[in-house]
């Protein structure tokens, strides 16, 4: 048991599981949510709920975000009742969103700025993962804070991986995006046209799974396309969001990515068809309809 405080910022479904388990590990947590509603479960199990994001940080001595996005992410740190201005000197802001470099090292600057240890810290797995404590941390930042953090990081996840600065984490987290979002996008569109030539999917995808492609992404999120299995692991605009960030960091260094602009259009079409609460597998119902 520990008596140390942490506030967690966004109850999504990773900020969720991630919460519950700094409770289960005996922290003192407080968490935040733009719609109270999801963090009334959290207040049931012993959390206490903040009205803002300064409220939920005050006194803390590590501050968690799991955020949607960069202006999300900059609204809840920084903007009017935002966590940052109110944290102790030595508290420690660990940024675990999936966000563009550019933001990260703005962020970092404001809170050395402020005398606040950073961190970043996106992570690989998904919901189960969050729920389990089996997150794995990519980590860019000091040495020595992430080892100052490190009882938060081994009570949320199994692994975490110090890539080096601020910035590092980042650049990894998008790749790693990039690559699971183009295989569902493909995967889904493989899966349709089997469909419509009228084969036996099941022995269609036989082939993928125990071949060449068969990635846990092409398996896992294989397995819930044919199933029609839409409950979120990982919601259909947030994916549009990576692969568009990650388009941006490729384009950055001169790259263009045309594979993850029409990855991105895959997630796009989905979610302006009504499936943007759903799991990235339901990208392939418009194909289906199509």
């Amino acid at each position: 048991m520990t008596n140390m405080k942490i506030a967690v910022l966004g109850l999504g479904i990773m900020g969720s599981g991630m919460a519950r388990q700094l409770l289960a590990a005996g922290f003192d947590v407080t968490v935040w949510n733009r719609s109270r509603e999801k963090a009334a479960a959290l207040g049931d199990a012993g959390a206490r709920i903040a009205q803002t994001p300064a409220d939920a940080a005050t006194g803390a001595a590590i501050v968690v975000a799991m955020l949607a996005n960069d202006d999300v992410s900059r609204t809840v740190w920084t903007g009017e009742d935002g966590a940052l201005a109110v944290m102790d000197q030595g508290a420690i802001a660990i940024e675990s969103s999936t966000l563009t470099g550019d933001w990260v090292f703005e962020l970092a600057r404001e809170a050395v700025a402020r005398g606040v240890r950073f961190i970043e810290a996106p992570v690989t797995g998904s919901r189960d993962q969050a729920a389990q404590g089996m997150l794995r941390f990519l980590v860019g930042g000091d040495a020595d804070t992430i080892d100052a953090a490190r009882p938060a990081f081994d009570a949320m996840g199994s692994a975490l991986v110090h890539l080096g600065p601020v910035g590092s984490a980042a650049t990894v987290k998008l790749a790693n995006n990039f690559l699971c979002g183009v295989q569902a996008a493909s995967l889904a569109e493989a899966i349709a046209l089997f469909e419509k030539h009228g084969l036996d999917v099941e022995q269609a995808m036989s082939i993928l799974f125990d071949g060449a492609p068969a990635s846990p992404m092409v398996k896992g999120v294989g397995r819930r396309m044919l199933d029609r299995d839409y409950a979120p692991h990982f919601l259909v605009p947030l994916m549009a969001k990576d692969l568009g960030y990650a388009a941006q960091a490729l384009a950055e260094v001169g790259i263009t990515s045309a594979i993850a602009i029409a990855a991105r259009e895959r997630f796009l079409e989905a979610d302006a068809a009504g499936e943007g609460h759903r799991d990235i597998a339901a990208i392939l119902e418009p194909l289906r309809g199509a």
